[in-house]
């Protein structure tokens, strides 16, 4: 079984304020997985821009990633694959991106909370791991 290719949206939820959520991202990152270079960026884009953290924050979280999950790049195959996924599945360009980062790393599970939950894309099926949380006060 490959490992799960993990998106930007829940890797961030290791800087939320809501305690399940935070817990069940740490344990995911935890058990091994696979991001791309997009997922990095937009981490750093989010951590410095919306979250107004300092650099060396930043970097702490980003060496934290590095150390637990293996990082693949985008090249210009990943991003003609990008085009043909938003072509037939009308889904964004970015999140077209993810899932062909995702299908060239070989995963078969692609974790987004914000992609559709349940739907298969190729042999790629994406699952929200926050369904059925409620946020904790």
């Amino acid at each position: 079984m490959s490992k799960p290719f993990i998106d930007s949206n829940v890797i961030l939820y290791l800087l939320s304020d809501d305690a399940g959520k935070a817990d069940k991202a740490e344990s995911i990152v935890a058990a091994g997985g696979i991001i791309s270079v997009q997922v990095l960026n937009e981490i750093t884009s989010i951590c410095h821009k919306k979250l107004k953290m300092d650099w060396v924050e930043i970097e702490a979280v980003l060496d934290a990633i590095k150390a637990n999950l293996d990082i693949v790049p985008l090249t210009e195959k990943t991003h003609a694959l990008a085009v043909q996924i938003c072509k037939r599945y009308q889904l964004s360009f970015y999140d077209a991106h993810i899932c062909a980062a995702a299908i060239e790393a070989g995963a078969n599970l692609l974790l987004s909370e914000d992609m559709q939950d349940g739907m298969l894309l190729d042999d790629i099926a994406i699952k929200n791991p926050f369904n059925g949380f409620q946020k904790q006060t």
